[in-house]
Protein backbone atom coordinates (compact mmCIF):
# COMPACT_ATOMS: atom_id res chain seq x y z
CA UNK A 1 0.00 0.00 0.00
CA UNK A 2 1.41 3.34 -1.02
CA UNK A 3 0.55 6.34 1.18
CA UNK A 4 0.83 9.87 -0.23
CA UNK A 5 -0.07 12.96 1.75
CA UNK A 6 -1.56 15.75 -0.36
CA UNK A 7 -2.87 19.26 0.22
CA UNK A 8 -5.84 18.98 -2.15
CA UNK A 9 -7.79 16.18 -3.82
CA UNK A 10 -7.02 15.23 -7.41
CA UNK A 11 -9.55 15.84 -10.19
CA UNK A 12 -10.50 12.15 -10.10
CA UNK A 13 -11.04 12.28 -6.34
CA UNK A 14 -13.25 15.37 -6.66
CA UNK A 15 -15.13 13.81 -9.55
CA UNK A 16 -15.73 10.69 -7.46
CA UNK A 17 -16.95 12.76 -4.51
CA UNK A 18 -19.55 14.60 -6.60
CA UNK A 19 -20.55 11.84 -9.02
CA UNK A 20 -22.08 9.51 -6.47
CA UNK A 21 -25.55 11.01 -6.97
CA UNK A 22 -27.34 7.71 -6.36
CA UNK A 23 -25.39 6.86 -3.21
CA UNK A 24 -27.85 5.88 -0.46
CA UNK A 25 -25.64 7.67 2.06
CA UNK A 26 -25.77 11.11 0.35
CA UNK A 27 -28.21 12.61 2.84
CA UNK A 28 -26.61 11.10 5.94
CA UNK A 29 -24.08 13.00 8.01
CA UNK A 30 -20.60 12.59 6.58
CA UNK A 31 -17.52 12.22 8.75
CA UNK A 32 -14.26 13.38 7.22
CA UNK A 33 -11.29 11.73 8.91
CA UNK A 34 -8.24 13.97 8.52
CA UNK A 35 -4.72 12.71 9.17
CA UNK A 36 -2.61 15.87 9.22
CA UNK A 37 1.13 16.37 8.78
CA UNK A 38 2.47 19.86 9.50
CA UNK A 39 5.47 21.78 8.25
CA UNK A 40 8.04 22.68 10.90
CA UNK A 41 7.76 26.37 9.93
CA UNK A 42 4.81 27.98 8.13
CA UNK A 43 5.48 28.99 4.52
CA UNK A 44 3.03 31.41 2.94
CA UNK A 45 2.61 31.37 -0.83
CA UNK A 46 2.82 35.18 -0.97
CA UNK A 47 6.28 35.04 0.60
CA UNK A 48 5.37 36.93 3.79
CA UNK A 49 7.75 36.60 6.70
CA UNK A 50 6.38 34.70 9.67
CA UNK A 51 7.55 33.14 12.91
CA UNK A 52 4.59 30.76 12.99
CA UNK A 53 5.09 27.02 13.09
CA UNK A 54 3.07 24.93 10.66
CA UNK A 55 0.61 23.91 13.35
CA UNK A 56 0.16 27.54 14.47
CA UNK A 57 -0.67 28.62 10.91
CA UNK A 58 -3.05 25.67 10.51
CA UNK A 59 -4.75 26.62 13.78
CA UNK A 60 -5.81 29.90 12.13
CA UNK A 61 -7.48 27.84 9.36
CA UNK A 62 -8.99 25.47 11.94
CA UNK A 63 -10.76 28.35 13.70
CA UNK A 64 -12.28 29.57 10.42
CA UNK A 65 -13.35 26.15 9.11
CA UNK A 66 -14.72 25.05 12.50
CA UNK A 67 -16.99 28.11 12.62
CA UNK A 68 -18.04 27.47 8.99
CA UNK A 69 -18.89 23.81 9.69
CA UNK A 70 -20.84 24.74 12.83
CA UNK A 71 -22.85 27.39 10.97
CA UNK A 72 -23.93 24.63 8.56
CA UNK A 73 -25.00 22.31 11.38
CA UNK A 74 -21.84 20.21 11.63
CA UNK A 75 -19.06 19.99 14.18
CA UNK A 76 -15.54 18.85 14.89
CA UNK A 77 -16.30 15.61 16.73
CA UNK A 78 -12.77 14.59 17.66
CA UNK A 79 -9.18 15.78 17.49
CA UNK A 80 -6.03 14.29 18.92
CA UNK A 81 -2.27 14.36 18.75
CA UNK A 82 -0.95 11.16 17.16
CA UNK A 83 1.55 9.44 19.45
CA UNK A 84 2.78 6.37 17.59
CA UNK A 85 1.90 3.60 15.15
CA UNK A 86 0.67 0.63 17.18
CA UNK A 87 -0.09 -1.74 14.28
CA UNK A 88 1.20 -1.45 10.73
CA UNK A 89 3.90 0.72 9.28
CA UNK A 90 4.15 4.04 7.46
CA UNK A 91 7.29 5.90 6.49
CA UNK A 92 6.31 9.09 8.31
CA UNK A 93 3.62 9.32 10.97
CA UNK A 94 1.00 12.09 10.91
CA UNK A 95 0.91 14.73 13.65
CA UNK A 96 -2.82 15.11 14.32
CA UNK A 97 -6.10 13.30 13.66
CA UNK A 98 -9.30 15.36 13.28
CA UNK A 99 -12.81 14.11 12.54
CA UNK A 100 -15.19 16.70 11.09
CA UNK A 101 -18.90 15.89 10.93
CA UNK A 102 -20.82 17.60 8.11
CA UNK A 103 -24.64 17.46 7.95
CA UNK A 104 -24.41 15.66 4.58
CA UNK A 105 -22.13 15.09 1.63
CA UNK A 106 -24.27 17.45 -0.43
CA UNK A 107 -23.98 20.27 2.12
CA UNK A 108 -20.24 19.77 2.37
CA UNK A 109 -19.81 19.85 -1.40
CA UNK A 110 -21.94 22.95 -1.82
CA UNK A 111 -20.22 24.88 0.95
CA UNK A 112 -16.50 24.51 0.31
CA UNK A 113 -16.61 27.35 -2.21
CA UNK A 114 -13.07 28.40 -3.10
CA UNK A 115 -14.27 31.92 -3.91
CA UNK A 116 -15.76 32.57 -0.45
CA UNK A 117 -13.52 35.33 1.00
CA UNK A 118 -13.68 33.93 4.54
CA UNK A 119 -12.67 30.46 3.37
CA UNK A 120 -9.95 31.94 1.13
CA UNK A 121 -8.51 33.62 4.22
CA UNK A 122 -8.45 30.23 5.93
CA UNK A 123 -7.02 28.34 2.97
CA UNK A 124 -3.89 30.51 2.90
CA UNK A 125 -3.14 29.50 6.52
CA UNK A 126 -3.95 25.86 5.75
CA UNK A 127 -1.50 25.82 2.85
CA UNK A 128 1.15 27.64 4.87
CA UNK A 129 1.05 25.16 7.72
CA UNK A 130 0.07 21.83 6.22
CA UNK A 131 2.68 19.61 4.63
CA UNK A 132 -0.01 17.17 3.54
CA UNK A 133 -2.88 15.01 4.70
CA UNK A 134 -5.03 12.00 4.12
CA UNK A 135 -8.74 12.80 4.06
CA UNK A 136 -11.08 9.82 4.41
CA UNK A 137 -14.82 10.04 3.73
CA UNK A 138 -16.97 7.93 6.05
CA UNK A 139 -20.58 7.51 7.24
CA UNK A 140 -22.02 5.92 10.38
CA UNK A 141 -23.17 2.32 10.24
CA UNK A 142 -26.24 0.95 11.97
CA UNK A 143 -24.21 -1.93 13.42
CA UNK A 144 -20.61 -3.07 13.36
CA UNK A 145 -21.65 -6.50 12.07
CA UNK A 146 -23.22 -5.14 8.88
CA UNK A 147 -20.03 -4.11 7.08
CA UNK A 148 -21.52 -3.52 3.61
Amino acid sequence: MEVKNKLYPSRDQMKGFFEVADDEDNDKPIYMVNLLKFKKKAEYRDGRKTNLTGIEAYQKYAEIITKHIEELGGEITFSSKIKRMTVGKVEDLWDVLVIAKWPSKKIMGENMNPSDPVLLEGYQHREAGLEGQLNIESVEMDTLINLK
